[in-house]
């Protein structure tokens, strides 16, 4: 079985961040499932949701804004790697980037920058390409497309 990765937004107001996200990931022939859940609205949808997936992901991509604790919860619930991606905020999304950020010990969010869904992508397939070669093949064929301007 092919890993996967995990997409969660809060809310649908991330649709965009969502979107763009799942497209970049599935060029690398990673194959997603995706969903709406507020960590805050609706914590029992959230667990049911990382029990039902959580053996067949790799990691866990996490568009959080505002407050910006869904990141962080699903770290709490997994031992998978968890990448918080911004989605914005009441400070240009520089609140939600800190609340992402600065998780406490032993519960680690990988963070990339705010509205950055590219890298929240290539992170996660970088982690895949780690026990999957086609992946692995593919995303050194992306960088040596970067490096050619």
């Amino acid at each position: 079985m092919k890993a996967k990765v995990a997409i969660l937004a809060g809310s649908k107001s991330d649709a965009e961040l969502l979107e763009k996200t799942v497209s970049i990931l599935e060029k690398f022939g990673i194959e997603t499932i995706s969903d709406y859940i507020s960590a805050h609205r609706q914590p029992e949808r959230l667990q049911q949701f990382i029990n039902e997936n959580d053996s067949q992901v790799a990691c866990y991509i996490a568009i959080a804004g505002l407050a910006a604790h869904l990141p962080g919860v699903i770290a709490s619930k997994t031992i998978k790697p968890v990448i918080g991606l911004p989605a914005g905020g009441a400070v240009g999304g520089l609140d939600s980037l800190l609340s992402i950020v600065q998780m406490p010990k032993g519960v680690p969010v990988a963070t990339v920058g705010i509205k950055i869904a590219d890298n929240a992508a290539i992170l996660a397939a970088q982690i895949v390409a780690l026990f999957d070669e086609e992946v692995r093949k593919k995303l050194e064929e992306y960088k040596k497309e970067l490096s050619q301007g």
